[in-house]
């Protein structure tokens, strides 16, 4: 097969996480890398980066997860040193506003232990007693409360969109170029991908292949004939307006899983499943209404006593790109085809984490080495070897 460009990498996805791959490829290089992002959509309209609930925490139970967070945090509040273009600095509206995950009794060993972890790592959370929780938060009922976990500095949420294009116009001037296509096929020869194939028909080679597909990375993958533990799973964000007054609110996570933040003049909430609920694979984008009247109305009502009284004004679907086995990332070189890159299988975390996996991933392509953060415990091997890295806080 002849192919018609030739480049250094091929990213495939070009959504947050391949325009924060591409962007720090050109910036690691120099320049030097002949770099081509080729997305499907290029509106975006049915991306995950856009239709994200776009926060970002540290309260996580890996210290690899906090560390990437920890970047991300940093890289929003320097937005400047990195993304400035003709003296505009992207604005990306982040409110350092705070988790708080709660916890019953069954949760509050993991939630203790977590924080553990947390402190273990410089990250400013303070664990709250059902008292302390109802004196800070007057208009949140602590019944049936153990404890909770407030994060003080570094979460909050933030236009995901904003960043996206941000990482995308910085790179496009740093000499990516962008192609609006699909792959359909690879050629795959002694371990390696020599070739993609478009939809079009047009067939190109480049010296390293980039899956940042997010939920279609499976199909991606078993192109290069790679089983890849990735499925879109569908999460509904529900939004509606309520009177209630809740000063200081913070992105809430119930102990059901259902979760509840300030957007704009209202709010926005909805649920991911527990375990040992249904989680089917799914490509749709029906919103599922049926499950805020049945599941995270009822749970709101109870948790702040205010909303009873809310308006459901709106929602919309998205897909996450589950990785079921331990909800973690999946990254770098698949083993067997050595020049297939994985950055994948986020399960919800993609945008929070796109800054460290796209300077990881550069580092990986062009020095051969994670330099920065060390994020070789998310290698694909580890399936085979039966080292999962398993995350207990998965929103």
């Amino acid at each position: 097969m002849t192919a018609a460009g030739n480049y250094d990498v091929i990213i495939i996805g070009g959504a947050i996480v391949g325009s924060a791959i591409a962007y720090f490829l050109a910036r690691e290089s120099g320049g030097r890398l002949k770099v081509l992002v080729v997305e499907r959509d290029p509106g975006y309209a049915q991306a995950s980066t856009s239709l994200s609930l776009s926060s970002i925490r540290v309260q996580f139970s890996r210290p690899e997860n906090i560390a990437m967070s920890r970047f991300g945090v940093s890289f929003l509040k320097s937005l400047g040193d990195w993304l400035e273009l003709d003296g505009e600095v992207p604005d990306v509206g982040f409110q350092e506003r705070g988790y708080l995950l709660l916890a019953s009794a069954e949760g509050l060993e993991t939630l203790r232990a977590n924080h553990a972890v947390q402190r273990a790592q410089g990250c400013s959370i303070e664990l709250l007693e059902p008292d302390d929780i109802g004196r800070r938060f007057d208009w949140i009922d602590v019944s049936g409360l153990a404890g909770g976990s407030l994060g003080l500095a570094e979460e909050g949420w933030f236009d995901a969109y904003a960043l996206m294009q941000a990482f995308r116009r910085k790179a496009r001037h740093l000499g990516v170029r962008y192609l609006e296509g699909e792959v359909v096929a690879m050629e795959c020869t002694g371990g390696r991908v020599m070739a993609v194939q478009l939809a079009s028909g047009e067939k190109l080679a480049a010296a390293e292949i980039v899956n940042a597909a997010g939920p279609a990375a499976r199909k991606v993958a078993e192109m290069a004939a790679i089983d890849l533990p990735v499925y879109p799973r569908k999460r509904s964000v529900f939004v509606f307006d309520s009177p209630a007054e809740l000063p200081d609110c913070p992105l809430i996570v119930d102990p059901s899983g259902v979760y509840v933040r300030p957007e704009g003049a209202g709010f926005i909430c909805g649920s991911s499943p527990g375990p040992g609920q249904p989680d089917p694979d799914c490509e749709d984008f029906d919103v599922d209404w049926q499950a805020f009247e049945d599941l995270v109305w009822p749970v709101l009502a109870r948790r702040v006593p205010a909303f009873e009284a809310l308006k459901l004004t709106g929602g919309w679907a998205g897909h996450y790109a589950v990785n079921p086995i331990d909800h973690n990332a999946i990254l770098g070189r698949h083993p067997e085809v050595a020049n297939f890159v994985l950055a994948n299988g986020f399960s919800g975390h993609g945008v929070q984490q796109s800054p460290a996996v796209g300077r990881g991933i550069a580092e990986l392509i062009v020095h051969g080495e994670y330099r920065s953060l060390d994020l070789s415990a998310f290698d694909f091997a580890r399936f085979a070897e039966g080292r999962p890295i398993r995350e207990l806080n998965v929103i």
